[in-house]
């Protein structure tokens, strides 16, 4: 019988069809170390195969920098910045660098030297900034709420595992990596 509203479809599947996979279960959840509860464990899972939502990752760090990723090309870390906090004006000189804001407003600045910053943009979530080798810059948070962050490094910058709870950590224990005159 013919409804005009409702479709004609098979109400029974009497077989598993992996071509045709309908509900985002039935695909491969990998060794399920990557989640605590629905939550992204936030570890360097480099040099590894990684699939993971980088909009949560990022959303849920809460340390000033933390590496997800490290390889031998490139780097991935996420980072957190507090309200009126910024990364610090650096430039590397052999790194070429992408960021992504997932949450907060922020201004980034870039120039060719530190003195002459000539490129100034306010940024907010979904924003992207690409800083070319050579090139100094920061990005400050001017929102109210932290601004949340993801960076990819090519080759990588930091060592392997590096975790920054601070940026008071992070300018100990890499004094002047990254901050070349």
């Amino acid at each position: 019988m013919y409804h005009p509203y409702y479709g004609n479809y098979p109400m029974y599947s009497y077989g598993y069809q992996p071509v045709y996979w309908a509900y985002p279960n039935q695909v491969e959840q990998g060794d399920g170390n990557n989640y605590i509860d629905e939550r992204i464990y936030l570890k360097d899972y480099g040099p590894n195969p990684l699939v993971v939502d980088i909009e949560e990752a990022t959303k849920q760090n809460n340390n000033y920098r933390t590496a997800l990723w490290t390889g031998s090309k490139l780097q991935v870390t996420v980072m957190s910045l507090n309200v009126g906090e910024d990364i610090g004006l650096e430039m590397h000189p052999q790194v070429d660098q992408f960021l992504c804001i997932e949450q907060g407003q922020g201004i980034v600045q870039m120039g060719p030297n530190k003195d002459h910053l000539n490129l100034r943009r306010n940024v907010y979530e979904d924003f992207a900034i690409m800083v070319p080798a050579g090139t100094w810059h920061n990005v400050t948070n001017t929102g109210n709420i932290p601004l949340k962050l993801y960076t990819v490094y090519a080759p990588p910058n930091h060592p392997f595992g590096t975790v920054h709870g601070t940026k008071a950590d992070a300018l100990a224990s890499e004094s002047d990596y990254g901050h070349s005159d």
